[in-house]
This record gives C-alpha cells, sequence and structure tokens, in this order.
C-alpha cells in the first residue's frame, strides 16, 4: 500500500462507504425526528397504524447505528495508520 505525498495511507473503498452510510442513516433519523415533530404539531395523526411505527424505529435506532458505524471507520483507520508506521 502506497502512501500519500503527506505520508498519510489512502483511503480505501469501504472507509468512503463507511463513512457514507454512517451519514445516510443520521440524516434518514433527522428526517424521521422531523416528521414525528411536524405530526404531533399537526395532530389527529395515528401512531399506531402505517408508516409510523417504523418512523419511530428509525428515529429511535438509527443515531445509535451510525455512531457504531463512524467507530468502526475510526477504529479501522487507527489500525490502517498504525499498520502503515510500522512499515
Amino acid at each position: 500500500m502506497s502512501n500519500n505525498a503527506d505520508g498519510a495511507p489512502p483511503v480505501r473503498r469501504i472507509d468512503r462507504v463507511l463513512a457514507a452510510m454512517s451519514l445516510g442513516i443520521l440524516v434518514l433519523s433527522i428526517g424521521c425526528f422531523v416528521a414525528v415533530m411536524i405530526a404531533g404539531a399537526v395532530g389527529g395523526v395515528d401512531y399506531a397504524s402505517g408508516v409510523w411505527p417504523t418512523v419511530f424505529v428509525v428515529q429511535m435506532v438509527g443515531p445509535v447505528i451510525s455512531f457504531l458505524l463512524l467507530l468502526a471507520l475510526l477504529i479501522m483507520s487507527f489500525i490502517r495508520r498504525g499498520r502503515a508506521n510500522r512499515q
């Protein structure tokens, strides 16, 4: 694996995928949060049926999954930099 001009290892495809997935899930969960807030302000919405249970689950689980993906990306980056510095 060759290093860039500044000595940092190159960015791999899996790093880009993990970063994009983390950002996408976080944006989706924020959108679900906004949808729940707007639906609560409008009133008259049946939260027990339709798409609302899924919206609630995405809103609660999305930030956790996003954080775990970002943590995996960070750990992989530290391991890759450590291996590059040993060589």
